[in-house]
C-alpha cells in the first residue's frame, strides 16, 4: 500500500506547486473573456479566490489541476450578495432566521426615499433648528395606542435593557417566574434585565402567580412591577397569573410602575382562522400598564425596532438615559416604522404583509396551492396538493396553529434536495416532514410561484448542479 499512497502524495504536490500566481493569470490569454470589463481589484479578488478553493480542494484529496472555470466560479460568488432575498416556503410568517416581517411596498418605498439623500431626520423644519429623530413616530403611536408617550429604539431587548436602567437601576423589579422567558439565540430575558442594574425579585411559581405574590414582596426599594409576556411559549393546565390590570391597581395602590414587556406587539386584533386571542398594545395601556415595550418587527409588521409607549413623566425620564442614544434607530428605520404606522392609521392593516399573511383564508391557500401545484407539472415536476399547519414564528402566538396547504414532494433524497433549491438562483426555503419535502404558500405571493416552480426543477434530481 505504501507506492501508491506516495504517488498521490507526489501528484498532489505536484499539482499544489503548478497552481499559478496571480499575475499569470491575469495575462493568461483564456482568462481574457472572463474578466474582460471586471474591475481590476474584483479580478484579483477572484483569481485569489478561485487558486484558494482549488488548493484547498487538493489538501482535502481532491486531484484536481487549476481550471478556467475555477476563476468563473469565483466571479459569481463575488458577485452574489452575502445578503439577498429568498422565497419563504417554510409556512412560518415571522421567520427569525428570513428576516421576521416583510414590509409593504409603502415603507419600501419611503426608505428608498430618505435614503437617496439628505433628510430631516433630526432637524425641525418649521423652527429651522435640531429637533427629534423619533418626532415622526410620537404622535402616530399616541393615536394608535392610546398612551401619552412614545420612543423607538433598535429592539424590544434593547427597549427592556433602556426601561429598566431608566426607572429601576439599583433598584428591585419584580416578576413571576413563570414569565422568566428565553428569547431567541439563547438570550433570556433575566440576563438582559440584570444589565439594567436592576435587582430581579422572583415570585410565585412556574405556573401559579397570584397578586398577593407581588404584594408581599413589595417594599421601600421596589421600582418597577413587570410583566413579561410568554409571547414564545404558553404554559396550560392548572395555571394562575395576575393581569395587568391587578397589577396596575396595586402599583397604583401602592406607588409602583407597571412595566409590560409585551413582546409582539399587535397593534388590531387579529382574527384569522388558528390565531387565537393576543392582546393589542391598546388594550394593555388601557388596563394601566405605565410603561409598555413592544417589537416593531413582529406582529406589528415592521422593521426591526423596539417601541416604548406609556405614561409622559416616565417615557420622559427613559428618553433622558445615556442609553438611549446608545439604542437609537436610523433613518431607514424611521421612515420603514413611520409608512407602516401610517397604514394602520389609515384603517388600512391589510396592507401589512405581516397582517395579510396571517388572516388569509384556507380555500385562498389551497388554490394557491394548485397553481404551484400546475406551475410544478409544466417544469416535469410531480406534486401532491396537501393540508399542513404552519406557524406565527418570531416568539409570537406560541399556541396558533395555522391551517394552510403545501405542494408535497416525494424525492429521494430530502435534505440533498433542499441543499440543491437554497442553493439555486432564486433560494427557495422548504422543509421535511414524514420523509417528504414540503412547500408551503402561506408566504409565497402569487407571482413568485413561477419562479419556485423553476427553482424546484432546477434542483430535481438529474438536473445539473
Amino acid at each position: 500500500m505504501g507506492p501508491p499512497s506516495n504517488n498521490v502524495d507526489g501528484g498532489k504536490n505536484a499539482l499544489l506547486r503548478a497552481l499559478p500566481s496571480i499575475e499569470q493569470l491575469l495575462r493568461r490569454p483564456s482568462l481574457e473573456p472572463l474578466l474582460a470589463g471586471v474591475p481590476r481589484a474584483r479580478a484579483v479578488s477572484a483569481l485569489r479566490l478561485a487558486v484558494d478553493r482549488v488548493r484547498a480542494r487538493l489538501l482535502e484529496g481532491e486531484a484536481r489541476a487549476f481550471e478556467d472555470s475555477d476563476v468563473g466560479e469565483a466571479l459569481r460568488t463575488l458577485a452574489t450578495p452575502g445578503l439577498r432575498s429568498v422565497l419563504n416556503a417554510t409556512g412560518v410568517v415571522l421567520h427569525t432566521n428570513l428576516g421576521r416581517a416583510p414590509l409593504a411596498p409603502e415603507a419600501v418605498a419611503r426608505v428608498g426615499e430618505v435614503a437617496r439623500g439628505y433628510s430631516n431626520i433630526e432637524y425641525d423644519l418649521d423652527e429651522g433648528e435640531r429637533g427629534s429623530r423619533y418626532a415622526p413616530l410620537v404622535e402616530l403611536l399616541r393615536r394608535l395606542t392610546g398612551a401619552e408617550d412614545a420612543l423607538v429604539v433598535n429592539n424590544c431587548a434593547g427597549a427592556v435593557l433602556l426601561v429598566l436602567a431608566a426607572l429601576a437601576s439599583g433598584r428591585e423589579c419584580i416578576v413571576s417566574r413563570g414569565e422568566l422567558v428565553e428569547i431567541g439565540g439563547g438570550f433570556r430575558v433575566p440576563d438582559v434585565m440584570r444589565q439594567s442594574g436592576a435587582k430581579l425579585v422572583e415570585v410565585g411559581t412556574t405556573n401559579r402567580t397570584r397578586l398577593a405574590d407581588y404584594a408581599g414582596v413589595i417594599g421601600a426599594d421596589t421600582g418597577l412591577l413587570v410583566k413579561v409576556h410568554r409571547s414564545n411559549f404558553a404554559v396550560v393546565g392548572f395555571t394562575e397569573e395576575a393581569s395587568v390590570a391587578e397589577l396596575a391597581g396595586l402599583g397604583l395602590k401602592r406607588g409602583v410602575p407597571v412595566f409590560q414587556d409585551l413582546g409582539s406587539g399587535a397593534l388590531v386584533p387579529l382574527t384569522g382562522e388558528g390565531l387565537g386571542d393576543e392582546p393589542t398594545v391598546r388594550q394593555v395601556v388601557a388596563a394601566g400598564a405605565d410603561v409598555v415595550a413592544f417589537s416593531g418587527d413582529k406582529l406589528l409588521g415592521g422593521p426591526q425596532a423596539g417601541v416604548v409607549v406609556g405614561r409622559a413623566a416616565l417615557v420622559s425620564r427613559i428618553k433622558a438615559h445615556p442609553l438611549m442614544r446608545a439604542l437609537r434607530v436610523d433613518k431607514m428605520t424611521v421612515a420603514a416604522l413611520e409608512a407602516t404606522l401610517e397604514l394602520y392609521r389609515d384603517g388600512r392593516p391589510d396592507a401589512v404583509p405581516t397582517y395579510r399573511l396571517l388572516v388569509q383564508p384556507p380555500e385562498e391557500l389551497r388554490a394557491r396551492a394548485r397553481r404551484l401545484q400546475e406551475l410544478l407539472a409544466e417544469q416535469g415536476v410531480s406534486a401532491r396538493v396537501d393540508g399542513v399547519v404552519g406557524q406565527v414564528g418570531g416568539g409570537s402566538m406560541p399556541l396558533a396553529r395555522l391551517p394552510s396547504f403545501a405542494c408535497i414532494l416525494n424525492v429521494g433524497a430530502p435534505e440533498v434536495f433542499l441543499e440543491r433549491l437554497r442553493g439555486g438562483g432564486t433560494p427557495v426555503i422548504g422543509r421535511i416532514a414524514d420523509g417528504e419535502v414540503v412547500l408551503d404558500v402561506r408566504c409565497l405571493a402569487e407571482e413568485e410561484l413561477r419562479s419556485v416552480a423553476e427553482s424546484v426543477a432546477a434542483a430535481s434530481p438529474g438536473k445539473p448542479p
